[in-house]
């Protein structure tokens, strides 16, 4: 749909207060909303489409036009050469020196271009990717996948209705709505409505959360009347899920170290119908209220702060405000948290470890670390908690790997780990140890022998 001049000059005011990155494009364009009053729903709606088809595909965008083109022509490129605009719909808003630029462009062969701006991707991010072993084809099915706009998910609130119902009064209201293929309480919305105000977000009756991030409440493997602990709960998304999943039965603490993030928990809780939440504030993954609860959860959940990649569809200015220093950074951060919280968890208990990050230094690694230095921890295997919840889900191995291109759902990451039994760690410990005397008593017989045949050899000598 062709912009309205408001529209357009709405478009170029947000990206020239994003594009500089200093600040998340939502929070900007936030900003910009308020600040602009006569826009409409409708003009709204065109301006976030345009705004983030242009950080989409900025590196495109730059190959085409240039690095140090600027808004006004970054825009120009995606309306030639992405939306191949017409050169009749073009010339409302650009001029004659710029639409002979816009001919031109329409031309460019996207094919020729770089790997990193065919996949929509920046160097380093590619860069990542072939360290950790992903083909050029790979790398271009996955920067696809998050250069497409993301589908609007909606999770229907248990305490409050069921799916089927849910679906049947938004359809009753001509919502474009279908139940999501995995998450049994998911329903995927058409034509993304503003839902901000309708009588059943209002109401409780479900939570925007993505397909992946609700399929993370199913594999805790949470239940009615238990200790569970989201680690890292955030305006808790997660923690709503989870809560549901306990009927709003035992006790669910919320852990974060953003009161502002709780701050916004708050509103969502009382709408939920929960009453078995406790959000508390801490100072760090090392602070005294965690410790107090050592050994006590049935269930921890860590989703732990990443880089967001997994997200692009939705945050597409995260492959600009990221850098492989900062992931560094956020590795150190990661492992410490996920330490830290399996301190909570009980004999026999679950950790979960999830993030939304395509990278596999934010995941497996991460996990595999772990569990090499935590040995009273086990890997369980995600396919075989899915199928006795009969989602049939295909995954390469034991962790839930999800993506857009395979899935439909964002990027996403999670492992699931065990506390073991006692009595499995007393007979691991007990095997370890007859290893470790075999072992001693194996390189003890070497030395005697050694130590025999030294002796004969110098009792022989001339």
């Amino acid at each position: 749909m062709l912009l309205t001049t408001i529209q357009f000059n709405a478009v170029l005011d947000a990206l020239e207060q994003i594009l500089p990155f200093t600040a998340p494009a939502d929070v900007c364009m936030s900003r910009l909303f308020r600040e602009h009053k006569k826009l409409g729903a409708r003009d709204r709606s065109a301006v976030a489409e345009n705004v983030f088809g242009v950080l989409r595909a900025l590196p495109k965008l730059k190959w085409i036009a240039g690095e140090e083109a600027g808004a006004r022509l970054w825009l120009l490129a995606f309306h030639a050469a992405v939306e191949k605009r017409t050169m009749k719909e073009l010339a409302t808003f650009y001029r004659e020196d710029q639409l002979e630029l816009a001919k031109k462009w329409k031309a460019v062969n996207l094919a020729e271009a770089p790997l990193a701006v065919r996949a929509g991707f920046t160097q380093w991010i590619v860069d990542a990717l072939h360290a950790e072993g992903r083909s050029n084809d790979e790398i271009l099915a996955i920067g696809h996948g998050l250069g497409q706009s993301a589908p609007l998910d909606i999770r229907a609130n248990l305490l409050k209705t069921k799916r089927d119902t849910l679906l049947e009064q938004l359809r009753a209201e001509h919502f474009v709505a279908e139940p999501t293929p995995y998450s049994p309480w998911g329903i995927r919305l058409g034509a993304k409505p503003a839902l901000s105000r309708h009588p059943g977000f209002l109401g409780g009756l479900y939570e925007v959360q993505d397909e992946g991030s609700q399929l993370l409440a199913l594999i805790s493997g949470v239940r009615r009347g238990q200790m569970v602990t989201d680690f890292c709960a955030g305006a808790g998304g997660k923690t709503l899920a989870l809560g549901a999943l306990m009927q709003s039965t035992g006790r669910l603490y919320a852990f974060d170290v953003s009161e502002k993030r709780l701050a916004n928990l708050k509103p969502r809780v009382a709408r939920s119908g929960l009453s078995n939440v406790q959000a508390q504030l801490i100072s760090s993954e090392h602070d005294q209220k965690i410790k107090r609860l050592a050994g006590k959860m049935d269930v921890v959940l860590v989703d732990a702060p990443c880089s967001g990649l997994g997200t692009l569809r939705r945050n597409p200015d995260l492959k600009y405000r990221q850098t492989l220093v900062g992931v560094g950074e956020l590795n150190n951060k990661q492992a410490s948290i996920l330490a830290s919280a399996a301190r909570l968890v009980k004999v026999g208990g679950r950790l979960v470890y999830a993030t939304c990050s395509i990278l596999e230094s934010e995941n497996s690694v991460i996990v595999d670390t772990f569990l090499a230095t935590h040995p009273e921890f086990e890997r369980m295997d995600v396919r075989t908690l899915l199928s006795k919840e009969r989602v049939e889900l295909e995954l390469a191995g034991p962790d839930l790997v999800l993506n857009p291109q395979q899935h439909g759902t964002d990027g996403f990451y999670a492992a699931v780990l065990q506390r073991k039994p006692l009595q499995a760690q007393v007979l691991e410990s007990e095997a370890t140890e007859e290893l470790e005397e075999s072992a001693a008593a194996n390189d003890a017989d070497e030395e005697s022998g050694e130590a025999v045949a030294v002796a004969e050899v110098v009792a022989s000598a001339p």
